[in-house]
């Protein structure tokens, strides 16, 4: 089946959803642009033209853009404070919304949207990228196997130096709400643990060409005694990790290392005597499933996936909302310098 799509925000993400509808098979197949919406008209057209989508309507009204062309899916790739009135917009069109990160300014947002879309009988998702990564899959799968015994820690490290320019560098908690709820999600889906409650403290440091929170040190509770810690800032120049962050995944057993791209490194107990038990190599298994290591489009291809059979997406509202109450608890922790208990 094809269905038709409007894409809302024609800024520089948006040539990255493109580009994974026009070059993943199965979206070339099932998705066709029908409209493209930015509050300046010009960006939607140029942005028609570069990708070859003639006849398509543009304009910057969405509304009017989804009443002339009565779309089956909103994808919406607007500033994150405009996305509460674009996803309502959407709903109340009778379209699915596969929206950008993050799904909220706030929690009393996202619940918002949650009941919006019950309401509508149409899904919600967020496109949480970084689920549908490699690396990401093949940890999760060694820990669900049980290969490193019971689960006890995840600690990580993100160290980069973006310099992005536009809305980001002068957004609040810049680096906990647009960065780091990448990497909360993540823990959340390798661990399949939830989240309890959360101790963060956050800095701009000097240097920073950032307004506000560039860094950021937290510690999270997950349930079964399971910590997840956090180490990050987006202004640390000089020895960059992934954009994936460095993980150590550590059980009752052994230990694994991944560097967020191509290295991974896992040793397990190996016998019962001495001051160090010694330690044995074990493989990382490899993803179960080529349609899931594919970023975008994969995200994309399980949405436009659960809207044929009725199911919820994996990167669903409904899902999502936990991963950014841990990014909301956190900047309350931060705030009010205490323990904060994460509730979605």
């Amino acid at each position: 089946m094809t269905y038709t799509a409007v894409l809302c925000g024609c800024g520089a993400m948006a040539k990255g959803w493109l580009k994974a509808l026009q070059t993943s098979p199965s979206l070339r197949d099932s998705v066709t642009i029908v409209g493209l919406v930015d509050l300046d008209r010009a960006n939607a057209d140029n942005l028609a033209s570069e990708f070859d989508l003639g006849g398509v309507e543009t304009g910057s009204d969405l509304a009017a853009v989804l009443a002339a062309t009565r779309p089956d899916i909103l994808l919406d790739i607007v500033v994150p404070g405009a996305r509460r009135d674009v996803v309502a917009t959407g709903l109340a069109h009778g379209c699915h919304v596969l929206s950008e990160k993050p799904m909220a300014t706030s929690l009393e947002e996202a619940r918002q949207l949650l009941a919006l879309a019950e309401s509508a009988g149409r899904l919600h998702a967020i496109v949480q990228n970084r689920r549908f990564v490699a690396g990401v899959r093949r940890v999760r799968r060694m820990v669900e196997e049980g290969a490193l015994g019971r689960l006890t820690g995840l600690h990580c490290d993100f160290f980069l130096a973006p310099h992005f320019g536009g809305f980001r560098e002068q957004m609040d908690h810049v680096l906990l709400l647009d960065m780091a709820i990448h990497t909360f999600d993540a823990a959340r889906f390798i661990s399949g643990k939830t989240p309890l409650a959360v101790y963060c403290q956050e800095s701009n440091p000097p240097g920073s060409w950032y307004r506000h929170g560039a860094a950021a040190n937290a510690i999270f509770e997950f349930s079964d005694d399971v910590v997840f810690t956090y180490r990050g800032s987006w202004c640390a120049e000089g020895a960059a990790t992934s954009w994936e962050s460095a993980w150590r995944i550590i059980g009752t057993k052994g230990t694994l290392l991944w560097d967020g791209g191509d290295s991974f490194e896992a040793n397990v107990v190996a016998g019962s005597d001495g001051f160090l038990r010694p330690v044995k190599p074990v493989q990382i298994p490899p993803p179960e499933d080529d349609a899931d290591i594919h970023g975008h489009a994969s995200v994309i291809e399980d949405f436009v996936t659960a809207i044929g059979t009725g199911s919820r997406p994996e990167t669903d509202s409904s899902d999502n909302i936990i991963s950014l109450a841990m990014v909301f608890g956190a900047i309350d922790s931060a705030r009010n310098q205490g323990r904060v208990t994460i509730a979605a």
